[in-house]
């Protein structure tokens, strides 16, 4: 028992100080701040409608009627029955988000590098070196909490797939279970998307190695393991999976029936997000040195210009007010990219570099290769549009990856190799397994390339780079090519004081590396000074982006909109309707979302067809659209700069009788025929539905009457009189694969009206319309986890058995 408390008690030390530096970096959660994240905020305005219901009724409703006319909550963060795996999710992040992911960073690596058989002072450094990377730090202050999650998750899959592959059959197939359910349950399967390319070069690399050396079979086996261990972890995550692909199939990473622009012209046919949308964050080849120098490109979007700045003198010169300067200041970028908007430079961090090139020259064997292959893919697809032969041939060829924007966010699965291949060659470095002159001459290389590199970019930068930003023409024309001169010159500072800066880090780290080599001091000391040069390097950056200043009270965050005049007023009117803000993009903003059913809202994959409507009439400025989604209120800009609201009085309610029909042949012609039309009165049906309706022609009921009389997100309820048959028109979004109608408690069938909208033939007499939403695919999905949670429990248990028969086998002879 001692010896299993001692050889367990360096990693529950190493656990203390992963829970230490997740707090000290994120200090400000420990006086109850909270940090503000900017996508945060606007899900929390999404989410609040669902999150009011939950806390209200201790019910879960899997639709809001707060955003974008009426959605499903499978992307808002909805709850779902038998989910035990996000029990445990939630079990492993008892830290204060953010902290919380930065301690996922850190464990699920540790995990590997042991794994890996790296000890645990390697393994603590690499652990380091992987969390604090730049990049995963800047997502976590703007808010891509999801992606943080699933990225976090990656390297314990890995653990579990390299433990099945070295034949740990039964802790292999737990591991890499466990480990891919917890990476499902984080919900962002782009990460995931990229995990699996890199699963699939693992996989190469381990066949060629099994072909090799004889053990095929081996290696089958592992993969059938493992194929056996990714369905049950598929199971356990089986309705949020289920739930997100068909809501994926109605948003706008579906494919559309329509076949025109909102100008009529063609619309290029794709099943697919369009390439220019998927290539518009595509990083720059020259880009690509910034994960070496971090203010190689200027930085971020929004970093400052140096203290000695000459733009501030050159705006003195040519006589700028100070507000005038400030103001363009504010303006002028530092960064001189093509990307539209960088956050902060993607940085690995100098010491990791020169580490991981080092490891090039000492690891041999399949790590090596699967290593530098992801590498290489991952830096040539974030290259994007940069590198248009590859990129065209994975969005024509290869599945799935033209459902994904933002390529340069591959660029995830550099951030995690390259710590790897760092750590792995200073365990070889530290052993008797090489010799002295090997490891001398794999020091003095990775010395000469890193430092070599970092010398000709002080030299000779001028000659090799322009320091030219995209935006540079338009400062040239407003205020002379003298000022954007000089705004090149503090491009040229700021990238020239951070690769001295890196430089410094490459001959800090090879100094100490030489001095270890020629016996000046010992191993653990050597390990020391690298974790302080790799937390110095990489947290000195960070702070640049993310620091205490982005904290603030917990009130602002729980409750990030205040309510201003427009609010007050519309919240006085306790009917239902839609409200619709004018103020901003609609489609870009959740803040309406938190206090109103708005007509818009904030979301990656918004519902498709209300996307379409926004493209062909909302954003053209035709806002007669708006009369039948009942919007009752428009918020505007007042004279004052305050927000007003203004009342819609041709809104057509909830609910109406329409007394004509027009027929679609298409998809075009349905969302064509709303131009102008008077939705009032006239509905637009497509062609597929009109076998649904059983009225040959709607008699005009000047009595009729039909009114809402009970709503809540999931459960609307009408009340209906007439005297002839009739066709209502309800002002929500047509969504069939969860809603079902009812008339007077008997099923009904629904159709799509006015391209969105739903109806309902009304039989004569007073009759009762309800809708419930009630997804199958909830009940579905939750009965697959419960099946597959007690799958992998029976499992657990079996291997706990057998090893315990095992070891009282072993000890009775």
């Amino acid at each position: 028992m001692q010896r299993l408390i001692k050889g367990f008690l360096p990693h529950l030390v190493v656990l203390l100080l992963f829970i230490i530096a997740s707090l000290a970096y994120f200090s400000p959660v420990l006086q109850g701040k909270k940090i503000f994240q900017s996508d945060i905020v606007q899900y929390t305005g999404m989410a609040k409608q669902q999150n009011d219901f939950r806390e209200a009724t201790g019910e879960e409703t899997y639709w809001t009627d707060a955003a974008f006319g009426g959605m499903p909550t499978y992307q808002l963060g909805a709850r779902y029955p038998h989910n035990y795996i996000k029990k445990l999710d939630l079990t492993l992040r008892f830290l204060p988000r953010p902290a919380d992911y930065l301690f996922l960073y850190f464990i699920g690596i540790y995990i590997l590098f042991l794994v890996l058989k790296v000890n645990y002072k390697l393994a603590f450094l690499g652990a380091l070196a992987f969390g604090f990377s730049t990049y995963l730090i800047i997502i976590l202050g703007v808010g891509h909490n999801a992606k943080a999650h699933a990225i976090a998750y990656m390297p314990l899959v890995l653990s579990g797939i390299i433990l099945t592959f070295r034949g740990k059959y039964a802790y292999g197939f737990i591991l890499t279970t466990v480990a891919l359910a917890l990476e499902l349950v984080a919900n962002h399967f782009q990460m995931t998307y990229y995990l699996l390319l890199l699963v699939l070069i693992i996989g190469i690399v381990y066949l060629i190695d099994a072909f090799k050396k004889g053990l095929l079979p081996h290696f089958f086996k592992s993969v059938a393991i493992m194929a056996l261990g990714a369905l049950i972890a598929v199971g356990l995550n089986a309705t949020n999976i289920l739930a997100t692909k068909e809501y994926a199939d109605a948003s706008t990473r579906g494919k559309t029936e329509l076949t025109i622009n909102p100008d009529g012209t063609p619309k290029t046919e794709t099943t697919g997000l369009d390439y220019d949308y998927i290539t518009e964050y595509s990083y720059g080849k020259l880009e690509s040195f910034n994960l070496f120098i971090p203010r190689f490109m200027g930085g971020g979007s929004s970093d400052p210009l140096p203290e000695d700045s000459e733009t501030i003198d050159a705006l003195l010169r040519i006589g700028a007010s100070p507000q005038d300067a400030n103001q363009i200041l504010n303006q002028v970028p530092v960064y001189w990219g093509d990307q539209p908007i960088v956050a902060a430079p993607a940085y690995i961090g100098a010491v990791v570099i020169f580490l991981a090139l080092l490891a090039l020259f000492l690891v041999k064997g399949r790590l090596k290769w699967w290593v530098t292959a992801a590498f290489l893919l991952s830096l040539l697809l974030s290259w994007g549009k940069n590198f248009s032969f590859l990129t065209e041939f994975f969005i024509d060829y290869v599945p799935l990856y033209n459902k994904f924007r933002a390529v340069s966010s591959i660029q995830v699965i550099i951030e995690l190799v390259l710590p790897i291949l760092a750590v792995v060659g200073l365990h070889q470095f530290f052993s008797n397994f090489e010799k002295e002159e090997a490891k001398k001459k794999a020091l003095l290389y990775a010395t000469g390339i890193t430092g070599g590199i970092a010398i000709i970019f002080i030299l000779f930068k001028s000659t090799l780079f322009d320091f030219a930003s995209p935006y540079d023409k338009f400062f040239i024309e407003e205020l002379g090519l003298p000022f954007i001169e000089a705004v090149r010159e503090d491009r040229i500072h700021v990238m020239t004081m951070d690769t001295i800066r890196s430089l410094v880090f490459v001959l800090l780290t090879a100094g100490t590396l030489w001095f270890f080599m020629r016996a000046k001091i010992k191993e653990t000391a050597t390990i020391v000074v690298l974790v302080l040069l790799v937390v110095i390097d990489l947290v000195s950056v960070n702070k640049r982006y993310v620091n205490n200043d982005n904290f603030v009270s917990a009130r602002l965050v729980d409750a990030p909109f205040q309510k201003n005049g427009a609010d007050i007023q519309i919240l006085e009117d306790d009917e239902h309707f839609r409200v619709y803000d004018a103020t901003t993009n609609p489609f870009t903003s959740g803040r309406a979302s938190y206090y109103h059913n708005a007509l818009g809202g904030y979301h990656a994959a918004k519902p498709g067809r209300m996307q379409d409507i926004d493209e062909f009439y909302l954003s053209q400025g035709d806002i007669g659209i708006l009369n039948m989604m009942n919007v009752r209120y428009i918020i505007t800009q007042g004279k004052n700069g305050g927000a007003v609201a203004q009342r819609n009085p041709y809104a057509n309610g909830n609910v109406w009788f329409v007394e004509n029909v027009m027929l679609a042949e298409n998809a075009d012609e349905e969302i064509r025929f709303l131009d102008s039309l008077n939705t009032k009165k006239t509905a637009v049906i497509h062609k597929d539905f009109l076998d649904k309706i059983p009225l040959e022609k709607i008699e005009r009921d000047s009595t009729a009457t039909i009114e809402l009389v009970q709503q809540q997100p999931n459960h609307i309820v009408y009340e209906a009189s007439t005297k002839t048959a009739q066709l209502a028109v309800f002002s929500e979004v047509y969504y069939p694969k969860g809603w079902n109608a009812y008339i007077n408690d008997e099923p009904a069938e629904y159709i799509r009206v006015n391209y969105v909208l739903r109806a309902i033939p009304i039989p004569p007499g007073n009759n009762k319309i309800e809708f419930k939403f009630e997804p199958p695919v909830v009940k579905t999905g939750s009965t697959i986890s419960l099946v597959s949670s007690i799958l992998l429990l029976l499992v657990v248990a079996g291997v706990i058995f057998y090893r315990y028969r095992d070891r009282r086998t072993e000890a009775k002879t």
